[in-house]
């Protein structure tokens, strides 16, 4: 089973895809992770991406692409993968489903999480990190979540919270790119929706992001 997971910050994505990860025995590819593991093991594509990095750049790309599809080619996805944080727009969309097709490499199902921008923004500022498992959902806004004081609800781990969690510059900027549906993220969810629409091997998933988290997972075990 391989998924292509998209969905704004603080639409708990992260929160779904481990308990996806979990049920399926499939791997969590975090696009974010690939970079920083890039970098640390000195790969030819870590070096590259570090000096665009360094400069303040964006990586292009032809590096970015060609890391995601080594991953993704590892053993522990020979089960099955989850791709979390890319693409970002509709060209890289367009990008990835050519590499992917030419590596031989399927996508089964894409997931877009359904969240309301503003609630999606207070969701972020609510959000706390557990020390021991950044997955361990903590938000002092969603009751069922809530942590207990300053402690993770799941672990008791002390919670921090993300310097950019608290700049509503910086995430309206993110949920700018996420949330144009012409160029942005979700022109590039909508790429792959008319792509299935065509294509019968590829089930595209929209699921209310709005919903309590046991009612998210619930139904998106029940499309899946």
């Amino acid at each position: 089973m391989n998924i292509l997971f998209l969905g704004p910050n603080g639409s708990g994505k992260g929160t779904q895809g481990t308990i996806l990860k979990d049920k399926f025995n499939i791997s969590h590819i975090e696009s974010g992770m690939i970079f920083r593991d890039n970098i640390k093991g000195g790969t030819e594509l870590g070096n590259k991406a570090k000096e665009y990095i360094d400069k303040g750049d964006l990586v292009p790309d032809e590096i970015t692409i060609p890391m995601i599809l080594d991953r993704l080619k590892q053993d522990d996805c020979k089960n099955g993968w989850l791709l979390d944080g890319f693409p970002r727009n509709k060209v890289q969309a367009e990008k990835l489903d050519a590499s992917l097709k030419q590596e031989g490499l399927k996508i089964d199902y894409v997931i877009e999480i359904l969240l309301d921008r503003e609630i999606a923004k207070d969701r972020i500022m609510g959000r706390r990190l557990c020390e021991n498992d950044n997955n361990h959902p903590n938000n002092k806004f969603i009751d069922a979540i809530k942590p207990d004081g300053d402690k993770c609800r799941v672990c008791g781990g002390s919670l921090t919270k993300r310097a950019d969690d608290q700049d509503e510059e910086a995430i309206n900027k993110r949920h700018n790119i996420y949330y144009d549906a012409q160029v942005g993220t979700l022109a590039s969810a909508y790429y792959f929706r008319d792509i299935a629409e065509n294509d019968s091997s590829i089930k595209y998933i929209t699921i209310d992001g709005a919903k309590e988290l046991k009612a998210v997972t619930n139904e998106l075990l029940s499309k899946l």
